[in-house]
């Protein structure tokens, strides 16, 4: 089945009790999620499905648009993963919040930039000593799309990083997935950075390690599935290409994409502030 979706979980045979040479999967659970993390270390492996060489990790929860009690320990179980991959070393951060801020599935990055707590400028303008002026310096962005502002958002992202030179990138979109099960409870990460637009098959220019020369981690929530896709997957048949294809989003997704944007905002601030606690974020977020 030609399935259409930016989760590597999707793409790799879930029961299968061994996997290609070139790919490993590892899992782990934590009091708050399941953790699957898929590792593609052979570019034959990689585009066998469809993805790049690098580490997928992907964190499922209970409904986002639910407000969960575990959501300090879900933030806090994110932002280790996040560590992880941008590492421990790396303190000088940009993120990124990628989509279109008017339509609300595709508003998740930008919704989650409102959340960050920016720091890079604190260490010139509060007095010495001060309790902020010891944070890790962060900047962040919402750089629209390009029907906006008549800019990629990955030249508008580059030029960014040539002139504050951030250690790591975060970077924010929406994602397409092929089950709709996984429709607001899924949370995709990965090392390999991403190309904008993939998924709804509007790919824009990629931002990665490649073309930015610094780690990329794209943190990523499935809000939208194609209808074509779905009825792929309940048949098993291709549907006639002729036919109409649409967008599908859960009913709920103005609360889905509003929780997940704060979960994953928590997330982001207390992986790039690591001395900060979740009760000190909440307070100055």
């Amino acid at each position: 089945m030609s399935v259409r979706t930016d989760l590597a979980i999707e793409m790799v045979d879930e029961d299968a009790k061994s996997l290609p040479k070139g790919l490993k999967r590892r899992l782990r659970k934590s009091d708050a999620c399941l953790i699957t993390e898929i590792i593609i270390t052979e570019e034959l492996a990689g585009r066998r499905i469809g993805k790049t060489k690098g580490r997928y990790i992907t964190i499922e929860t209970d409904r986002l648009s639910a407000s969960p009690e575990d959501f300090n320990e879900q933030a806090c179980d994110i932002a280790n993963e996040l560590i992880s991959l941008k590492g421990q070393d790396r303190v000088n951060g940009l993120i990124v919040g990628l989509g279109n801020s008017d339509i609300t599935p595709d508003a998740l990055g930008p919704m989650v930039v409102s959340h960050i707590i920016a720091t890079r400028h604190l260490k010139n303008e509060l007095p010495h000593g001060h309790e902020l002026s010891g944070l890790n310096p962060v900047s962040a962005i919402a750089p629209g799309v390009l029907g906006q502002t008549g800019m990629e958002a990955a030249e508008v992202i580059k030029a960014v990083c040539e002139h504050i030179k951030p250690d790591y990138v975060f970077v924010i979109d929406a994602l397409a997935c092929s089950d709709i099960s996984r429709l607001g409870t899924t949370i995709q990460l990965t090392d390999t950075g991403i190309s904008p637009g993939s998924g709804v098959q509007n790919r824009r220019k990629e931002l990665s390690r490649i073309t930015l020369d610094i780690p990329v981690i794209a943190i990523g929530v499935p809000t939208v599935v194609d209808m074509h896709t779905i009825v792929e997957n309940i048949t098993g048949h291709m549907p006639d290409k002729h036919l109409p294809n649409m967008m599908v989003t859960p009913r709920d997704i103005d609360e889905l994409v509003q929780r997940t944007a704060k979960l994953l905002a928590y997330a982001i601030n207390k992986a790039a502030q690591p001395s900060l606690s979740i009760e000190d974020i909440a307070a100055l977020s």
